[in-house]
């Protein structure tokens, strides 16, 4: 792609495992999107390789963050203000911050409003749907989390707003399409006519249970697998394989594959219950559409088959341009605090 350059709008989403650009034109047209990976946790010099692997671009940057709870800082607070000072110091002193119920604030003012800042990408992408399409449910599946926020009325109605309050509302669920360790869905999974306890070992992760049920979508899972080996069928297989103690060759691929489906239904058995709870509470029509956004909206797309609920593309909504959709929806908090920036 070619430097992008002029009066643009740069929507950025520094999160603490990637990093995702969105290239707006001074008409709202969206022009570009792009990801990188950037294990923050490592080090600022993360954030600087994953800037340089993006494209050139040049304009006014405006920012929604989760990075600032990777353990790189001793809490949010110092994240939020260390991290907006160093997005400051690479995009230029006119950065914005996006700060969810309290707005944009200029980089510097980040530290006084740490609690709106901190993690406020769901509400970024809630806001900018609800003002786009009005009423809905946001079910955002990325890599390692899941957002599922009601929005209605052109307003974001949430029960909770930080990620404590939102985990307890069913609103945020530590569960994603490619990072998630195995280990972390359940205590058992079913085996050769037994329950089998899973090894407490970072041995698999949800990607290599979605690459063997054949839906992990091209570009969803770029982190290194948990062994640091190949991203093939047969190497999850035997990565999966090790949560239940086997191995490939005296157990079969057909096996594994049946093992890695029932991975994905009880990990989607659980979203749907998150669902149920953030439903319960009211606020949206019986027949609110589920937009699914994120790496992992394949698995939205299921649970509004499940519900019964008509199902929108988040992408379709923040992309004119059908070329752009799938990174859009992948990328959608880059988008769409992009989008919030013209309102």
């Amino acid at each position: 792609m070619s430097a992008l350059t002029g009066d643009l709008i740069l929507g950025w989403d520094v999160g603490g495992a990637h990093l995702k650009r969105a290239a707006l034109a001074p008409d709202g047209t969206l022009l570009s999107v792009e990801m990188a990976t950037c294990p923050l946790w490592q080090g600022l010099d993360k954030l600087d390789a994953a800037m340089a692997a993006l494209s050139p671009a040049a304009g006014r940057s405006v920012v929604t963050m989760t990075g600032e709870l990777t353990d790189l800082w001793p809490d949010r607070a110092t994240g939020v203000a260390g991290l907006s000072k160093a997005l400051a110091e690479r995009l230029g002193a006119d950065t914005l911050i996006y700060a969810g119920r309290a707005g944009f604030i200029p980089a510097a003012d980040a530290p006084d409003h740490a609690g709106d800042v901190a993690s406020a990408n769901w509400h970024a992408t809630a806001a900018a749907l609800a003002r786009m399409c009005g009423q809905g449910v946001l079910v955002d599946i990325g890599s390692t989390t899941t957002d599922i926020i009601r929005f209605a009325g052109a307003e974001v109605c949430f029960a909770g707003y930080t990620d404590a309050e939102r985990m307890e509302a069913g609103e945020l669920v530590y569960s994603g399409a490619a990072r998630t360790p195995v280990m972390a869905l359940a205590a058992t999974l079913p085996f050769r006519g037994r329950q089998v306890p899973l090894m407490a070992e970072h041995f698999a992760t949800t990607a290599d249970v979605h690459r063997l049920t054949g839906e992990l979508p091209e570009g969803a899972d770029l982190h290194p697998a948990a062994d640091g080996g190949e991203k093939t069928r047969e190497a999850s297989a035997r990565r999966l394989l090790r949560m239940v103690g086997r191995d490939l060759g005296p157990c079969s691929l057909a096996e594994v594959e049946a093992l890695a489906a029932f991975a994905a239904e009880v990990q989607l058995h659980r979203l749907q219950e998150a669902l149920a709870q953030v439903l319960s509470t009211g606020g949206v029509a019986v027949d609110a559409p589920l937009v699914g956004a994120g790496v992992g909206r394949f698995l939205a797309a299921r649970l509004a088959a499940r519900t019964r609920r008509p199902y929108r593309d988040a992408g379709e909504i923040l992309a004119a341009d059908p070329a752009l959709t799938t990174a859009a929806a992948d990328c959608a908090p880059a988008v769409a605090v992009a989008r919030l920036s013209f309102y």
